[in-house]
């Protein structure tokens, strides 16, 4: 009859950690913030999205190595009468998108003014990316690569050009800002179970919804 404690000690089994970081996307109405987030989290694309009202609510998680990182993501709505709204969203977040069209100069300027406002109101150590989207309207370019890849530089930014339309960076652009955070906020493990995730760096990540065996996801409305 076999000893109780005769096989390997629990100490010597790899344990996934679960880090839960709260994510705000903020820009100009219309430039598809709620597309990107539609795409990463349900692998979706919808040409006719509603437009957001105040904010909407999803989550999703990455596997990362020995680390599991929860998103709950706030999109907000980017028509000017819900700017005075966004510091209640941002407040807190440990990382932030803002996000542009490519084809519309005047929403990166408004990109800029966002960032401008994070680094004055949000958490000092709050993670920045800077979205270029719809880059699949490339022959309609009116925002050039070297300008906000320069510009992102200079302020410390992240920067990825992305398409929720084609899928074109969304899972790298949320792959790059959980390599950023750090992986201290630790949860149970057994709450992994729960929150199972899409794994950003297995080559079928695009057409898999989950690195563990479940989806990843949460409820909110829709909008751009």
């Amino acid at each position: 009859m076999a000893t109780r404690g005769s096989g390997r000690p629990n100490s010597t089994l790899p344990q996934t950690k679960i880090c839960q970081f709260k994510l705000v996307l903020l820009g100009d109405m219309a430039v598809g913030k709620s597309s990107l987030v539609l795409r990463f989290v349900k692998g979706q694309f919808d040409e006719f999205q509603e437009t957001t009202i105040g904010a909407a609510f999803l989550a999703q998680s990455v596997c990362l190595d020995d680390t599991t990182v929860k998103f709950e993501i706030w999109d907000t709505a980017g028509q000017e009468r819900y700017h005075s709204l966004a510091p209640m969203y941002y407040r807190g977040a440990q990382a932030a998108i803002v996000v542009f069209d490519i084809t519309k100069p005047e929403t990166f300027e408004r990109a800029k003014a966002w960032v401008k406002e994070l680094q004055r109101q949000a958490s000092p150590n709050i993670v920045i990316a800077l979205a270029g989207n719809k880059a699949d309207l490339a022959e309609k370019r009116l925002v050039e690569y070297e300008e906000a890849q320069t510009y992102s530089e200079d302020t410390g930014l992240l920067f990825m050009e992305t398409s929720a339309k084609t899928a074109m960076n969304v899972n790298e652009l949320f792959l790059a800002i959980a390599k950023k955070m750090p992986k201290t906020d630790t949860q149970n493990p057994t709450h992994a179970a729960r929150h199972r995730g899409v794994n950003l760096q297995d080559p079928e990540a695009h057409n898999t919804r989950s690195c563990c065996g479940g989806g990843g996801g949460g409820g909110g409305g829709g909008g751009n």
